[in-house]
């Protein structure tokens, strides 16, 4: 079973007018590359996943954020009590420059990404209304983070052979 394709959530949100999908949002310092590959990412987000109410992800410039219970982290999910009140997602993006040199362009990229799946998995497991420990819930958006990764880098290298050959 797939968390990011269960449909717990019909039965709440088919009788309700909500605002379905995934937008992204960038501070306007946020590195040129990191946008272009974040929104290219979201384009494809969308085309595979269903959002069913509508989850917005603000890239920050900083290298981390503040989260609720005080810790500076790189990526939060606010998940609000009410199921229909709109959820968000930040993801710190300050420190793109200093993992490009550490790691090169691909796995910096792919670090900020991997952010950004780790943190809509936090959004499927509350859409869906999945009861697991802090634990179980941290070692779930990890395993997936990795999955939708490998999924989405599998389908850019396919889209690049394509388009080197055109």
């Amino acid at each position: 079973m797939h968390i990011w394709t269960i449909t717990k959530w019909k039965a709440r949100y088919d009788k309700y007018n909500t605002r379905a999908g995934l937008r992204l949002r960038c501070d306007k310092d946020v590195d040129v590359e990191v946008k272009k590959a974040c929104k290219d990412f979201c384009r494809w987000l969308r085309s595979e996943y269903y959002f069913p109410i509508r989850v917005p992800i603000y890239l920050k410039s900083s290298y981390r954020i503040h989260s609720i219970d005080g810790e500076y982290v790189y990526g939060t999910f606010f998940e609000p009590y009410d199921k229909l009140v709109e959820p968000y997602v930040r993801i710190a993006t300050g420190d793109f420059h200093m993992l490009l040199e550490k790691w090169g362009y691909d796995n910096a990229i792919n670090t900020i990404l991997q952010c950004i799946a780790h943190e809509l998995t936090h959004y499927f497991q509350w859409i869906n209304d999945l009861k697991l420990t802090e634990i179980g819930i941290e070692r779930q958006a990890s395993q997936y983070s990795r999955f939708i990764i490998d999924e989405y880098l599998e389908v850019r290298r396919y889209s690049s052979i394509i388009y080197e050959s055109d």
